[in-house]
């Protein structure tokens, strides 16, 4: 069955030459001729500011560079989002941007003295981090803290599930599995998932 799906680059390289952009293309051109519809978010071309008070992130204009972006997002069934893991977690740039994304209205639509309404349910998504170390220090030693915040207090929260994901470690120590990494997300653009 066709879904529509949006790939939402993270890495805030625009230059495009990383492991996760070849990454995000394997599952962009997989999934297209499996006959899904795909949207592409690049979070590193985008020039925006960050949010800095919560007047702005409750009732600020939305950067118009992220508008199409928001949209893209919205339209979507199933979400695949990729970011590189810098310091435990997600790198500064992609976490502006979906500070941006996540107000209120879009993930969330809050009532007084009632739990928030979950705007995205029905959504699922595909988290896929790539990092230098091993996946196993990082879910077992570092507790993946970084990854659970943003399951549980974006995706989750907003109503998206189910989240899967894709972890790749040490990316620098071995280039023959690169092809193997790649051909997953072929595996994963042409299941939809």
């Amino acid at each position: 069955m066709a879904r529509r799906i949006a790939i939402i680059q993270g890495h805030p390289d625009p230059a495009g030459h990383h492991l996760l952009h070849a990454m995000a293309d394997a599952y962009a051109e997989a999934a297209t001729a499996a006959g899904h519809e795909v949207r592409r978010v690049e979070v590193g071309k985008l020039e925006f500011s960050l949010l800095r008070t919560q007047v702005d992130f409750e009732t600020g204009a939305l950067p118009p560079v992220l508008v199409q972006p928001r949209e893209d997002m919205r339209w979507s069934e199933h979400w695949v989002v990729l970011f590189p893991l810098w310091h435990g977690t997600m790198p500064a740039l992609f976490k502006g941007f979906l500070e941006h994304i996540f107000r209120p209205g879009f993930a969330m639509e809050y009532r007084k003295e009632r739990f928030p309404r979950r705007l995205l349910t029905g959504r699922s998504a595909r988290i896929v981090v790539t990092m230098g170390m091993p996946v196993l220090l990082y879910r077992w030693y570092f507790g993946a803290y970084g990854l659970r915040a943003f399951e549980r207090s974006m995706l989750s929260f907003a109503g998206i599930k189910p989240i899967r994901e894709s972890l790749y470690g040490l990316i620098y120590a071995d280039q023959t599995r690169r092809a193997r990494w790649i051909e997953d997300m072929r595996k994963h653009g042409r299941r939809g998932d």
